[in-house]
């Protein structure tokens, strides 16, 4: 499985939800507590990255950064992605809990996700899973931030070069008789074909009939330069060291899921995430040309 360490686009995914809750009347989606999860000095050094044209180097802790010039390029190149998914995964996640009154939910690079404090149902065992650098950060600022972490939660430091995903949720109490849904939201990108194949067989490992499965992927249009946007989205994630590594046809995702005995029971394309998230909006907010959402279920 791909490894997990906070990256810079991680962080930039978790100052768009921040600013969209705090700042932005109509919401899509609204992580009301990514900005405390954050901090204050790790969003002032994101904003100023987005003002400096993403230099890694021109960071300045004696400042704070334009909004005017950033919130227009965050509202354009990095928002719609994390926004519309994290509002899709998590009302699939809504309607598998209520189909199954005692289920499972693992993150798998959980990163500064918060659903496990904005999350008021206990019936849901919740697992996240990442790189033990990573999670440590995340608990570090849970405990800046005197939030007590619920009952229900579970964090799953992983090395994912040379942990076994697997061994360690099951040390955790996992049970994989109980139905489970899965995320593994914003990883497909710095995947190949292979490596997504290993992932999906992990999570089929460990998944009961009916468990379900939600990700986000980049279409094989992502390389071909038909959309001036994606290409730049492209060039500023390599730009940052972490380049994406192929465009998935739909049919590469389908026998992959297949393969492994999952279904798809929801695919929705650019067109349809546009509908469903960013119909009359005033902020220029707009779906993604190559991204697509798709909830699988394991078969019976």
């Amino acid at each position: 499985m791909v490894e997990t360490q906070e990256s810079i686009t991680a962080k930039l995914c978790s100052f768009a939800r921040a600013y969209h809750s705090n700042f932005v009347k109509e919401k899509i989606f609204d992580d009301y507590l990514a900005y405390d999860l954050m901090g204050k000095e790790e969003y002032d050094e994101i904003g100023q990255l987005v003002e400096n044209n993403f230099d890694t180097d021109a960071f300045d802790n004696r400042r704070t950064f334009n909004g005017s010039l950033v919130y227009p390029v965050i509202n354009r190149f990095i928002a719609p992605i994390p926004l519309s998914r994290g509002a899709f995964a998590e009302q699939e996640l809504l309607n598998f809990s209520r189909l199954n009154s005692k289920c499972q939910y693992v993150i798998c690079g959980a990163g500064m996700d918060s659903f496990a404090f904005r999350n008021d149902n206990e019936s849901i065992q919740i697992y996240e899973i990442d790189h033990p650098d990573t999670q440590r950060y995340k608990l570090d600022q849970i405990d800046k931030l005197e939030w007590n972490i619920p009952k229900n939660v579970k964090y799953i430091p992983v090395d994912f070069s040379t942990d076994d995903m697997v061994t360690a949720l099951k040390d955790a109490g996992f049970d994989d008789s109980i139905p489970t849904f899965f995320a593994i939201l914003g990883v497909t990108y710095y995947l190949t074909v292979p490596i997504f194949k290993q992932t999906i067989a992990k999570i089929s490992r460990i998944s009961t009939g009916g468990s379900r499965l939600v990700f986000d992927f980049p279409d094989e249009t992502t390389f071909r330069r038909s959309s001036d946007r994606v290409y730049q989205l492209t060039q500023i994630t390599a730009k940052l060291g972490e380049p994406m590594q192929h465009g998935f046809s739909v049919e590469e995702i389908r026998q992959a899921l297949s393969e492994f005995g999952f279904i798809i029971r929801t695919h929705e394309m650019p067109k349809d995430i546009q509908r469903l998230f960013f119909v009359n909006r005033t902020d220029k907010l707009t779906a993604f040309e190559n991204i697509h959402f798709i909830l699988a279920e394991k078969r019976q």
